[in-house]
This record gives C-alpha cells, structure tokens and sequence, in this order.
C-alpha cells in the first residue's frame, strides 16, 4: 500500500519566467536546449481561466504537468481535455489547431520537451482565422536564450 502524503507545492519563485512578445496569458522559461539531439525543455505557465493564442504542434512534445490543470481547447474554444498535476503526455506533431490554458483556480506550469526533426518547426501561431503568423523553431529558442 502507497503512504498517504501531503500535495506538493512547485516554488517557481527562481524560475525565470518571460513573455512571448505581447502574447497574453502565458510566460516560459527556456530551461536547457540540447544541441547534439535538438531537444528543448521550456517551462510553459498558463494562467487561471484563460485559452493562449491559437497555435499548432509540428514536432513531438512529451509534457509533464507539475502545477494546476492543463487545458487543451479546441480552435473554437471548446474544452478538448484536461491534464492533472502529475500527469505525462507523449504528443506526435499534429496539423490540427488549438489552444491552451490553465484550469479555472490555478495558473498551470507545464514542462515541454520538444523533440522536432532536423529542420522541422516546433510551432505555429495562428490567427483566429487559421492564417499562420508566426513560426516557431529551435533557432527561435536559441536567439531568445542568447538575447
């Protein structure tokens, strides 16, 4: 039988967190980006109550959430799925667009890591009408860590 114990609570006090330009509702911190595999391990922050920016997934992400619920909506701003404190997902790139957020209490701070193919993009953000206005790529990662 597993002891009962205690919820344990995430002290991001030392995190470093930073805005994605002027995208609202969430902040990251670059943790480690590993050059020979072409991995990167980026803390997401979600805030309570809010969906992020419509965006798709184009590369592998294994996600482990460590605080709060991580919510997955759909482009209409559906609810698709709720992920726990606790919980690891292992993603395959997608094309099918969707938003973020944290559950309705509490922010949520999911760690990322993205594992693309040499050359693949790691996202796409959208506008609400599916145009892409933005790519994101391992070599967007490294200019902002360098920054």
């Amino acid at each position: 039988m597993t002891p009962a114990c205690a919820p344990a609570r995430f002290d991001d006090r030392q995190v470093h967190w930073m805005p994605f330009g002027d995208m609202p509702h969430f902040l990251f911190s670059i943790l480690h980006i590993d050059e020979p595999r072409g991995i990167a391990d980026v803390l997401f922050r979600f805030s309570a109550g809010q969906q992020i920016v419509l965006h798709r997934h184009l590369a592998a992400n294994h996600t482990f959430v460590i605080q709060g619920e991580h919510r997955l909506y759909e482009a209409d701003g559906t609810l698709r799925e709720i992920r726990p404190a606790g919980t690891l997902t292992v993603s395959p790139a997608s094309e099918v667009p969707h938003r973020e957020g944290g559950g309705p209490e509490q922010d949520a701070i999911v760690l990322f890591s993205m594992r693309p193919e040499p050359g693949q993009k790691l996202y796409e953000i959208l506008a609400d009408d599916g145009t892409v206005i933005a790519d994101i790529t391992l070599d967007t990662l490294r200019a902002i860590r360098a920054a």
